[in-house]
């Protein structure tokens, strides 16, 4: 339980760095994600089936799930449409797409070499190893962009639009860049998770901004303190990793597994009240004084 939870949570974790470039950075409530998510989880399973590598299936769901997010920053930027309903256009547009790449609501994969079996060890450990692998790959990756001037740039146009324009920087193409790598990395999250459950669902995306929104806030809840953009995307990992133990708890308790979403919703709700509540605490402490 103990392995398995951890190996989901840092591929679950990958979720929560890509909407980490958008909800936080950006200031951008990206629907677009609950279209990606099964998207590159249908694109990695379609291809391992017709015989590709799995390294050349995940570079296809990624580069799939960046197509999404580039189609969502030009219609936000370019067509004008608010970001919300943006999102959920392409996201509603991703569930045709997945049944013309798989031909069906869901595949599963038939004997087929992902990429955790590359290691030796047994299925959990292997893919805990792919994880954890994978995921100070993609921490590095990030630091060392947002602490270039490009990075810099994508920063100052969350923080604020107006001045970041004074300053000439092109928010717009900064915008299409967050969204274009953060459902790279979103869509990498699906097809890992695919790979790992042995098949591919349209519906697999439904609720994936909770998840992923939970391990954003839960990090945020255990590490209130000032933190660096290395800590800050290490707490992402850690909160994934606790939700997952949370949600392994859920079903080791005998809860019907059917209401996960609800419970996974339950769960983000009572962390982003944490804050108040402590806050409230706090002050009556004071006032007591």
């Amino acid at each position: 339980m103990i392995i398995s939870s951890v190996s989901q949570g840092l591929v679950w974790g990958v979720l929560g760095l890509g909407i980490f470039l958008t909800f936080r950075i950006l200031n951008f409530p990206d629907m677009t994600a609950e279209g990606t998510f099964p998207l590159g989880g249908a694109v990695v399973v379609t291809s391992l089936n017709a015989g590709l590598s799995p390294f050349l299936a995940m570079l296809l769901a990624a580069l799939a799930g960046g197509a999404t997010g580039l189609i969502t920053g030009l219609l936000y930027t370019k067509g004008k449409i608010p970001t919300l309903l943006a999102g959920i256009l392409v996201m509603t547009s991703c569930h045709s797409i997945m049944l013309m790449i798989m031909g069906r609501a869901n595949l599963g994969l038939h004997q087929v070499t992902r990429l955790q079996d590359y290691l030796p060890f047994s299925d959990q450990l292997n893919g805990l190893i792919m994880g954890l692998a994978l995921v100070i790959l993609l921490i590095a990756g990030l630091i060392y962009f947002l602490y270039t001037d490009l990075g810099q740039a994508y920063i100052a146009t969350g923080d604020n639009p107006e001045m970041a324009r004074s300053f000439g920087i092109a928010t717009n193409r900064m915008e299409i860049l967050g969204l274009t790598v953060s459902n790279m990395l979103i869509a990498i999250s699906g097809a890992l998770v695919s790979q790992q459950d042995g098949y591919a669902d349209v519906s697999k995306g439904i609720g994936v901004i909770v998840i992923g929104l939970a391990s954003l806030i839960i990090g945020e809840v255990v590490y209130s303190v000032e933190l660096t953009l290395l800590e800050r995307l290490i707490t992402i990992i850690v909160g994934a990793i606790f939700y997952q133990f949370l949600i392994a708890s859920v079903i080791a308790l005998g809860f019907n597994t059917n209401y996960l979403k609800l419970f996974s919703a339950l769960i983000l709700a009572s962390c982003l009240m944490v804050p108040r509540l402590k806050a409230a605490i706090f002050k009556g402490v004071k006032l007591t004084r």
